[in-house]
């Protein structure tokens, strides 16, 4: 459970940090719209991601992981597709939306460990 609320505000800082910070990346809708595309984002992360990793795992052996780069830009670009409020211009603003949320996916489970259960 822990691990989908963490997947899923990663999503909803990355698609805000990268609307303010990368060139070519717009979000022109309301919090609200933002808070729906980033749990979206999160939904695919945690469900449909492992899948598509699993399946495509010899292409990630054979580029040494660099796949998963690829993997992260389809999925960014299929939230870019459902979400008209997400305006994502060009290859390089999606690479740089799918570098910042690989690295909010390395650094949010690092701010947010995970707690020991007690034992009773």
């Amino acid at each position: 459970m822990q691990k989908l609320l963490i997947t899923i505000i990663s999503g909803i800082l990355g698609i805000w940090l990268a609307s303010l910070f990368i060139a070519g990346v717009e979000f022109m809708g309301s919090w609200k719209d933002l808070l729906i595309a980033g749990l979206i984002l999160g939904l695919i992360n945690f469900f449909i991601k492992p899948i598509l990793k699993f399946i495509t795992s010899p292409l990630r052996m054979l580029t040494f992981g660099l796949f998963g780069l690829v993997i992260n830009m389809g999925i960014i670009w299929l939230v870019d597709i459902l979400f008209k409020e997400l305006v994502i211009a060009g290859l390089l603003p999606l690479v740089w939306t799918a570098l910042l949320l690989w690295g909010l996916g390395f650094i949010m489970p690092l701010l947010f460990p995970k707690r020991k259960r007690s034992e009773e």
